[in-house]
């Protein structure tokens, strides 16, 4: 495989101008990315993403025309295979909920380093998910810990650490040498013993008990 041909392909999405041009800068001073478009809405995002298929999309949550949540949503249903990083100033429970739930592979509050911001775009584009430590301060409160948690085996504690980490049922069936039937009744084995029926609370679970960072 070439170079070229296995760099990471990155959409950038914000209403504000300055802000694309920083993160273009600077994103393009790593060897694995490269910024194949721009846009300034959701609309914008989801015409230029069916036109570039990029592998990733950094978007903003606050936006005109369209927004990240709205524009979350219609990648979902639209163009699933894309992976979607969100970028905010928003450190809102509720706000960071809804765009999880919406189909969110991560979100990074505007305040971290460049450094971590790389991290999180490398994690989610490898299938992982990914909150920055104020979006986790925020969400994931210790003192909100499921109180009626029953013991889970080793091997449901192995499937919600890869329901978390955002793989399918396929993935996790090679990962982990079973079948795809298998990891169904594991993870509605997990739901039904957690009291936890959306992949957000799993996510949410799981990083509250340290099964993924």
């Amino acid at each position: 495989m070439s170079k070229a041909s296995s760099r990471l392909r990155v959409l950038l999405v914000d209403d504000h101008t300055l802000v694309l041009d920083g993160l273009q800068a600077r994103l393009e001073l790593e060897d694995n990315i490269d910024i194949i478009g721009t846009a300034n809405n959701g609309l914008e995002a989801l015409q230029k993403s069916a036109e570039l298929t990029p592998d990733l999309i950094l978007m903003d949550v606050s936006m005109p025309v369209l927004n990240g949540l709205e524009a979350t949503k219609r990648f979902k249903a639209e163009q699933p295979n894309v992976k979607i990083l969100m970028l905010s100033m928003h450190n809102d429970k509720e706000y960071i909920l809804s765009l999880i739930q919406s189909g969110a592979n991560g979100y990074v509050l505007k305040d971290v380093s460049s450094e971590e911001l790389v991290q999180a775009i490398n994690t989610v584009h490898q299938g992982g998910t990914y909150f920055s430590a104020g979006a986790s301060a925020s969400l994931f409160s210790p003192t909100e810990v499921n109180q009626q948690t029953e013991e889970l085996t080793k091997r449901e504690v192995s499937v919600l650490t890869e329901v978390a980490m955002g793989l399918s049922n396929k993935e996790i069936a090679q990962a982990l040498d079973i079948s795809v039937r298998t990891v169904e009744t594991h993870r509605q084995n997990i739901k039904n013993k957690l009291d936890i029926h959306t992949s957000a609370g799993l996510v949410k679970y799981a990083i509250e008990h340290q099964l993924i960072d």
